[in-house]
């Protein structure tokens, strides 16, 4: 049986057989006329009053014929629309959706009424911002529309819906301007989208990996960010979003590096502070992967790499060790990062306790009990805060930051450049949707250079970003 049937009994009995879980509820109840309706609908994600108030209410007070069509007209339902075939049906009831099902009708009416409990929209905890726009993305998809839809109210912001995962039917909207996102790109998002065949995607990050050109890279291929005004302003510049329901993550592409060192409040502070925002925060990437690396690479190979007061001071204080140098660098790393990794999942409030107890206990009690050294855990300390600086780059530098110091440890600072040149010519062929990487570095693109590191004022940027525009280049008329 694909199609209902006259007999509401039959497509009863199909229902149940498509689904027999208990939290499938039947709603049954009578026209003025005395014809039988059923609703069928998936309890905890349909909204029952409103199914009795605007469904079951006013079709009890019609007192005329009730035919098909007149049903379709007096439901108050803002949201509903025909269907016949029971697979198309028992989607829309597994959505949360209510199908109403009529006795003596071989068609149903889908009714609009999802109601599946959402956190309040809040500031997103990694994107928190002093000045500008604090509302976040949420776990729903229609909310997350709607928010995105209130920042770009205009007919060329479209969506196209799809729904992934075998058995997690989750619905993705691909979200792009038209005119100003280039066609190829979308087409491309489509077709990568359309091919992912997978049993469940719960959250953003499962199609980021299928985004991703090179599947087994250390570094992301898509951006990401959790705040409306910012994934307004990338497809205010070019860019494809893409937002999954359950997931308060949305994606982006084509993606630049550039992108995790800008922050939405360098929008609304002044160019110069946006500007040495940016460079603090290059700089603390900087020293987050290399200086621990260094320190370990001029201890073993390269004395004369130390000022002969910072020599006298890191001797006084790694005299005695039972450890080499490379060896307690990075038993004090992987202490950092047990340590990271236990606040992250410990709860709050047992989170910062914990915290506190091993940057001070642990670390004071190593330092007297002779196992560790003061530089040791100053370099580490310094490196971890300045890692933070940019957090979505924190999973692949936390990685190159050990790798560097396996090279220092191994081979010294040949190593370290060595392996730096490897880093900077794999990202320099890498690209995200034909957008390199390392754009407007890498090639030089001297018009995207204003808003690059150095932040020019919106005035001087009357053009979009060459790399990632469409065909309309202008977005600001002078």
């Amino acid at each position: 049986m694909e199609v209902l049937s006259k007999n509401l009994q039959e497509n009863l009995d199909e229902f149940k057989r498509l689904l027999p879980a208990e939290d499938v509820l039947n709603f049954e109840f009578l026209t003025g006329d005395g014809t039988k309706c059923v609703a069928v609908f998936i309890d905890g994600i349909t909204d029952k009053a409103l199914l009795g108030e605007l469904v079951a209410k006013p079709l009890g007070m019609y007192e005329g014929k009730a035919t098909f069509d007149e049903i379709k007209k007096r439901l108050a339902s803002p949201e509903n629309k025909e269907e016949n075939k029971l697979s198309a049906l028992q989607e829309e009831v597994l959505d949360g959706n209510a199908v109403l099902l009529v006795d003596g009708c071989e068609r149903a009416l889908v009714l609009g009424l999802k109601t599946v409990p959402v956190r309040a929209i809040t500031e997103p905890p990694t994107d928190i911002a002093i000045k500008g726009p604090r509302a976040g993305f949420v776990e729903d998809l229609k909310t997350n529309m709607a928010l995105l839809r209130t920042r770009l109210k205009t007919p060329d912001l479209l969506f196209e819906s799809l729904t992934l995962g075998k058995q997690s039917a989750t619905n993705v909207a691909l979200c792009y301007i038209k005119g100003i996102a280039k066609e190829d790109v979308v087409d491309e998002v489509q077709r990568v989208l359309n091919k992912i065949e997978v049993d469940g995607v719960c959250d953003s990050s499962y199609i980021s990996l299928f985004l991703a050109k090179r599947r087994h890279s250390l570094f992301k291929q898509s951006g990401t960010c959790e705040k409306p005004d910012i994934l307004a302003a990338k497809m205010l510049e070019g860019r494809v979003g893409i937002l999954v329901d359950g997931s308060p993550i949305a994606l982006s592409v084509p993606y630049l590096i550039v992108e995790d060192f800008q922050s939405s409040e360098d929008y609304f502070v002044s160019p110069y502070r946006a500007t040495f925002s940016r460079f603090i925060r290059a700089l603390s990437l900087i020293l987050a992967i290399y200086l621990p690396a260094f320190y370990v690479a001029a201890q073993l190979f390269k004395l004369q790499l130390l000022p002969i007061g910072l020599l006298l001071t890191i001797a006084s204080s790694i005299q005695g060790l039972p450890l080499s140098p490379s060896m307690e660098m990075f038993l004090t790393l992987l202490a950092l990062e047990v340590i990271t990794e236990a606040s992250v999942r410990m709860p709050k409030y047992v989170g910062t306790a914990l915290s506190v107890v091993a940057a001070l206990v642990l670390g004071d009690t190593a330092v007297n009990a002779g196992f560790l050294s003061t530089t040791a855990i100053l370099i580490v300390a310094l490196s971890g805060i300045c890692l933070y600086t940019v957090p979505n780059l924190v999973e692949s530098n936390s990685l190159i930051r050990m790798l560097m110091l396996l090279a220092a440890g191994s081979v010294g600072t040949y190593g370290i450049i060595l392996l730096t040149a490897f880093i900077l010519y794999y990202l320099f062929s890498a690209e995200s949707y034909s957008s390199p990487l390392l754009a407007p570095f890498a090639p030089v693109v001297k018009r995207d250079l204003k808003d690059a590191l150095v932040k020019f004022n919106t005035e001087q940027l009357p053009r979009r970003p060459v790399v990632v525009r469409g065909e309309n280049q202008t977005r600001l008329k002078q």
